[in-house]
Protein backbone atom coordinates (compact mmCIF):
# COMPACT_ATOMS: atom_id res chain seq x y z
CA UNK A 1 0.00 0.00 0.00
CA UNK A 2 1.29 3.23 -1.19
CA UNK A 3 2.46 5.11 2.24
CA UNK A 4 0.37 8.12 1.54
CA UNK A 5 -2.95 6.35 1.09
CA UNK A 6 -5.51 6.30 3.95
CA UNK A 7 -7.59 3.85 4.89
CA UNK A 8 -11.35 4.79 4.21
CA UNK A 9 -12.76 5.68 7.35
CA UNK A 10 -15.31 2.53 8.79
CA UNK A 11 -19.09 3.80 9.41
CA UNK A 12 -20.56 5.50 12.74
CA UNK A 13 -23.33 4.32 14.65
CA UNK A 14 -26.50 6.43 13.08
CA UNK A 15 -28.03 9.18 15.91
CA UNK A 16 -31.15 7.16 16.16
CA UNK A 17 -29.07 4.38 17.74
CA UNK A 18 -28.40 7.03 21.00
CA UNK A 19 -32.71 7.97 20.97
CA UNK A 20 -34.21 6.39 23.71
CA UNK A 21 -37.78 5.79 21.98
CA UNK A 22 -35.79 3.87 18.99
CA UNK A 23 -33.52 1.65 21.56
CA UNK A 24 -36.80 1.30 23.53
CA UNK A 25 -38.55 -0.02 19.67
CA UNK A 26 -35.72 -2.34 19.21
CA UNK A 27 -35.67 -3.64 22.43
CA UNK A 28 -39.58 -4.44 22.40
CA UNK A 29 -38.87 -6.06 18.94
CA UNK A 30 -36.42 -7.97 20.20
CA UNK A 31 -38.73 -8.98 22.69
CA UNK A 32 -42.29 -9.73 20.56
CA UNK A 33 -39.81 -11.48 17.47
CA UNK A 34 -38.50 -14.30 20.05
CA UNK A 35 -41.89 -14.42 22.04
CA UNK A 36 -43.52 -15.13 18.41
CA UNK A 37 -40.82 -17.80 17.72
CA UNK A 38 -41.78 -19.52 21.38
CA UNK A 39 -45.59 -19.56 20.48
CA UNK A 40 -45.55 -20.43 16.93
CA UNK A 41 -43.22 -23.74 17.81
CA UNK A 42 -46.19 -24.41 19.88
CA UNK A 43 -48.58 -24.19 17.29
CA UNK A 44 -46.79 -26.14 14.95
CA UNK A 45 -46.00 -28.49 17.40
CA UNK A 46 -49.05 -29.14 18.42
CA UNK A 47 -49.92 -31.05 14.89
CA UNK A 48 -46.73 -31.94 13.66
CA UNK A 49 -45.25 -34.07 16.79
CA UNK A 50 -46.36 -37.01 18.59
CA UNK A 51 -43.33 -36.43 21.13
CA UNK A 52 -44.62 -32.95 21.97
CA UNK A 53 -48.19 -33.80 22.75
CA UNK A 54 -46.86 -36.63 24.90
CA UNK A 55 -45.05 -34.25 26.85
CA UNK A 56 -45.74 -33.03 30.43
CA UNK A 57 -46.87 -29.13 30.57
CA UNK A 58 -43.86 -28.38 32.19
CA UNK A 59 -41.69 -29.82 29.33
CA UNK A 60 -43.99 -28.30 26.87
CA UNK A 61 -42.67 -25.39 27.99
CA UNK A 62 -39.05 -26.40 27.75
CA UNK A 63 -39.43 -27.78 24.57
CA UNK A 64 -40.49 -24.15 22.63
CA UNK A 65 -38.05 -22.37 25.16
CA UNK A 66 -35.70 -24.89 23.28
CA UNK A 67 -36.42 -23.40 19.99
CA UNK A 68 -36.60 -19.91 20.88
CA UNK A 69 -32.87 -20.29 22.29
CA UNK A 70 -32.07 -22.22 19.35
CA UNK A 71 -33.07 -19.39 17.14
CA UNK A 72 -31.50 -16.74 18.95
CA UNK A 73 -28.43 -18.56 19.32
CA UNK A 74 -28.21 -18.77 15.13
CA UNK A 75 -28.21 -14.82 15.44
CA UNK A 76 -25.63 -14.68 18.18
CA UNK A 77 -23.32 -17.18 16.41
CA UNK A 78 -23.42 -14.64 13.22
CA UNK A 79 -22.91 -11.36 15.29
CA UNK A 80 -20.27 -13.34 16.93
CA UNK A 81 -17.93 -14.51 13.80
CA UNK A 82 -18.92 -11.62 12.33
CA UNK A 83 -16.91 -9.26 14.67
CA UNK A 84 -13.85 -11.85 14.72
CA UNK A 85 -13.94 -11.89 10.95
CA UNK A 86 -14.66 -8.84 9.80
CA UNK A 87 -12.29 -5.50 10.13
CA UNK A 88 -14.70 -3.17 11.72
CA UNK A 89 -14.78 -0.12 14.67
CA UNK A 90 -15.45 -2.90 16.94
CA UNK A 91 -12.04 -4.53 16.30
CA UNK A 92 -10.26 -1.62 15.57
CA UNK A 93 -10.52 0.30 19.20
CA UNK A 94 -12.15 -2.81 21.03
CA UNK A 95 -12.90 -0.05 24.06
CA UNK A 96 -15.19 2.27 22.50
CA UNK A 97 -15.82 0.69 19.10
CA UNK A 98 -19.64 0.58 18.17
CA UNK A 99 -21.31 0.30 14.58
CA UNK A 100 -25.03 -0.10 13.55
CA UNK A 101 -25.26 -3.44 13.24
CA UNK A 102 -23.56 -3.91 16.63
CA UNK A 103 -26.40 -1.81 18.17
CA UNK A 104 -28.96 -3.86 16.47
CA UNK A 105 -27.72 -6.87 17.81
CA UNK A 106 -27.01 -5.16 21.07
CA UNK A 107 -30.53 -4.07 21.39
CA UNK A 108 -32.35 -7.48 20.36
CA UNK A 109 -30.40 -9.29 22.35
CA UNK A 110 -31.19 -7.35 25.44
CA UNK A 111 -34.87 -8.03 24.21
CA UNK A 112 -34.56 -10.98 23.59
CA UNK A 113 -32.62 -11.95 27.61
CA UNK A 114 -35.94 -9.98 28.70
CA UNK A 115 -38.64 -12.34 27.08
CA UNK A 116 -35.99 -15.67 28.48
CA UNK A 117 -35.80 -13.79 32.35
CA UNK A 118 -39.70 -12.99 31.81
CA UNK A 119 -40.15 -16.84 30.58
CA UNK A 120 -38.22 -18.64 33.03
CA UNK A 121 -39.03 -17.09 36.13
CA UNK A 122 -42.96 -17.51 35.22
CA UNK A 123 -41.81 -20.89 34.47
CA UNK A 124 -40.61 -21.24 37.80
CA UNK A 125 -43.24 -19.62 39.48
CA UNK A 126 -45.65 -22.00 37.93
CA UNK A 127 -44.24 -25.35 38.00
CA UNK A 128 -42.45 -24.88 41.41
CA UNK A 129 -38.89 -25.26 40.18
CA UNK A 130 -35.52 -23.37 40.09
CA UNK A 131 -32.09 -24.05 37.73
CA UNK A 132 -29.67 -21.95 39.79
CA UNK A 133 -27.19 -21.96 36.84
CA UNK A 134 -29.53 -21.52 34.06
CA UNK A 135 -31.00 -18.13 36.49
CA UNK A 136 -27.48 -17.26 37.29
CA UNK A 137 -26.82 -17.26 33.60
CA UNK A 138 -29.88 -15.69 32.40
CA UNK A 139 -29.37 -12.85 35.21
CA UNK A 140 -25.88 -11.45 34.38
CA UNK A 141 -26.70 -11.49 30.66
CA UNK A 142 -29.46 -9.33 31.03
CA UNK A 143 -27.16 -7.26 33.47
CA UNK A 144 -24.60 -7.39 30.88
CA UNK A 145 -26.36 -6.32 27.57
CA UNK A 146 -29.03 -4.08 29.79
CA UNK A 147 -25.58 -2.24 31.02
CA UNK A 148 -24.43 -1.83 27.24
CA UNK A 149 -27.37 0.07 26.56
CA UNK A 150 -27.36 2.62 29.41
CA UNK A 151 -23.86 3.41 29.66
CA UNK A 152 -23.79 3.94 25.61
CA UNK A 153 -20.21 5.01 25.71
CA UNK A 154 -18.59 1.51 26.12
CA UNK A 155 -17.83 -0.69 22.88
CA UNK A 156 -19.48 -3.33 21.61
CA UNK A 157 -16.83 -6.00 20.81
CA UNK A 158 -16.71 -7.79 23.76
CA UNK A 159 -20.27 -7.91 23.83
CA UNK A 160 -20.44 -9.58 20.29
CA UNK A 161 -17.72 -12.10 21.40
CA UNK A 162 -20.51 -13.01 24.52
CA UNK A 163 -22.97 -13.71 21.95
CA UNK A 164 -20.87 -16.17 19.95
CA UNK A 165 -21.08 -18.11 23.84
CA UNK A 166 -24.28 -19.22 22.29
CA UNK A 167 -23.08 -21.63 19.93
CA UNK A 168 -23.78 -24.18 21.33
CA UNK A 169 -27.56 -23.48 21.88
CA UNK A 170 -28.95 -24.66 18.69
CA UNK A 171 -26.55 -28.07 19.50
CA UNK A 172 -28.62 -28.31 22.38
CA UNK A 173 -32.05 -27.97 21.33
CA UNK A 174 -31.53 -30.79 18.71
CA UNK A 175 -30.30 -33.28 21.44
CA UNK A 176 -32.93 -32.55 23.71
CA UNK A 177 -35.60 -32.64 21.61
CA UNK A 178 -34.07 -35.94 19.88
CA UNK A 179 -33.68 -37.42 23.07
CA UNK A 180 -37.30 -37.01 24.38
CA UNK A 181 -38.20 -38.49 21.19
CA UNK A 182 -36.24 -41.40 21.56
CA UNK A 183 -33.34 -40.89 18.86
CA UNK A 184 -30.57 -41.43 21.37
CA UNK A 185 -29.58 -44.41 19.43
CA UNK A 186 -29.15 -42.83 16.39
CA UNK A 187 -26.48 -41.99 14.63
CA UNK A 188 -27.22 -38.44 14.11
CA UNK A 189 -28.21 -37.54 17.36
CA UNK A 190 -24.52 -38.77 18.54
CA UNK A 191 -23.35 -37.23 15.94
CA UNK A 192 -25.14 -33.41 16.92
CA UNK A 193 -23.76 -34.61 20.96
CA UNK A 194 -20.14 -34.54 19.52
CA UNK A 195 -20.57 -31.43 17.82
CA UNK A 196 -22.56 -29.78 20.25
CA UNK A 197 -19.67 -31.16 22.92
CA UNK A 198 -16.62 -29.14 20.34
CA UNK A 199 -18.61 -25.94 20.55
CA UNK A 200 -18.79 -26.15 24.55
CA UNK A 201 -15.10 -26.26 24.09
CA UNK A 202 -15.06 -23.65 21.80
CA UNK A 203 -16.99 -21.78 24.78
CA UNK A 204 -13.92 -22.45 27.27
CA UNK A 205 -11.16 -21.41 25.02
CA UNK A 206 -13.48 -18.06 23.98
CA UNK A 207 -14.18 -17.52 27.19
CA UNK A 208 -10.23 -17.81 27.80
CA UNK A 209 -10.31 -15.24 25.00
CA UNK A 210 -12.51 -13.02 26.30
CA UNK A 211 -9.84 -12.35 29.86
CA UNK A 212 -6.93 -12.23 27.19
CA UNK A 213 -9.12 -9.42 25.30
CA UNK A 214 -10.28 -7.55 28.42
CA UNK A 215 -6.94 -7.89 30.53
CA UNK A 216 -4.78 -6.58 27.34
CA UNK A 217 -7.45 -3.49 27.13
CA UNK A 218 -7.27 -2.47 30.81
CA UNK A 219 -5.91 0.36 30.99
CA UNK A 220 -8.95 1.61 28.40
CA UNK A 221 -11.44 -0.67 29.89
CA UNK A 222 -11.01 1.03 33.32
CA UNK A 223 -10.61 4.84 31.47
CA UNK A 224 -13.84 4.63 29.97
CA UNK A 225 -16.62 2.07 31.00
CA UNK A 226 -18.41 2.46 34.08
CA UNK A 227 -18.03 0.76 37.18
CA UNK A 228 -21.37 -1.71 37.61
CA UNK A 229 -21.19 -2.99 33.41
CA UNK A 230 -17.27 -3.67 34.67
CA UNK A 231 -18.30 -5.42 37.53
CA UNK A 232 -21.38 -7.49 35.87
CA UNK A 233 -18.73 -8.48 33.13
CA UNK A 234 -16.06 -9.46 35.17
CA UNK A 235 -18.37 -11.72 37.26
CA UNK A 236 -19.85 -13.23 34.66
CA UNK A 237 -16.81 -14.05 32.91
CA UNK A 238 -15.24 -15.37 36.13
CA UNK A 239 -18.22 -17.45 36.86
CA UNK A 240 -18.95 -18.79 33.02
CA UNK A 241 -15.42 -19.65 32.81
CA UNK A 242 -14.67 -21.56 36.21
CA UNK A 243 -18.09 -22.85 36.96
CA UNK A 244 -20.37 -22.54 34.52
CA UNK A 245 -18.87 -23.65 31.22
CA UNK A 246 -17.14 -26.26 33.37
CA UNK A 247 -20.08 -28.06 35.11
CA UNK A 248 -22.20 -28.05 31.09
CA UNK A 249 -19.45 -29.72 29.34
CA UNK A 250 -18.93 -32.22 31.73
CA UNK A 251 -22.86 -33.03 31.83
CA UNK A 252 -22.92 -33.02 27.96
CA UNK A 253 -20.07 -35.35 27.63
CA UNK A 254 -21.30 -38.26 30.30
CA UNK A 255 -25.20 -37.44 28.00
CA UNK A 256 -23.28 -39.00 24.99
CA UNK A 257 -22.04 -42.23 27.35
CA UNK A 258 -25.26 -42.20 29.19
CA UNK A 259 -28.13 -40.47 27.21
CA UNK A 260 -29.92 -38.73 30.11
CA UNK A 261 -33.10 -35.78 30.30
CA UNK A 262 -30.79 -33.57 32.77
CA UNK A 263 -33.60 -31.37 32.83
CA UNK A 264 -36.35 -33.50 33.84
CA UNK A 265 -36.03 -36.22 36.46
CA UNK A 266 -32.53 -37.43 35.68
CA UNK A 267 -33.78 -40.31 34.04
CA UNK A 268 -32.75 -42.16 31.20
CA UNK A 269 -35.68 -41.61 28.29
CA UNK A 270 -36.69 -44.86 26.66
CA UNK A 271 -35.75 -45.14 23.03
CA UNK A 272 -38.74 -45.30 21.23
CA UNK A 273 -39.55 -47.18 17.80
CA UNK A 274 -41.82 -45.06 15.85
CA UNK A 275 -41.28 -41.49 17.54
CA UNK A 276 -41.67 -38.00 15.58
Amino acid sequence: MDPGQQTSPLPQPSAEYFSWDYRLQLIGLGFAFYAVVFFLSHLLSVPLSRTYNSLLAKEKVFWNLAVTRAVFGIQSTVAGLRVLTEDSLLTRDKVRGQENWSWFNVLTATGFFVFENVALHTSNVVFWSFDLPLATHHFFALSGFAGAVVWDSMGHFLPMVTLLLEMSTPFTCISWMLLKAGWACTLFWRANQWVMIHTFHCRMVLSYYMWWVALTNWRGLTTHVALFPLLVFFTGLTLLTFILNPIWTHKKTMQLLNPVDWNFGNKATPVKTHAS
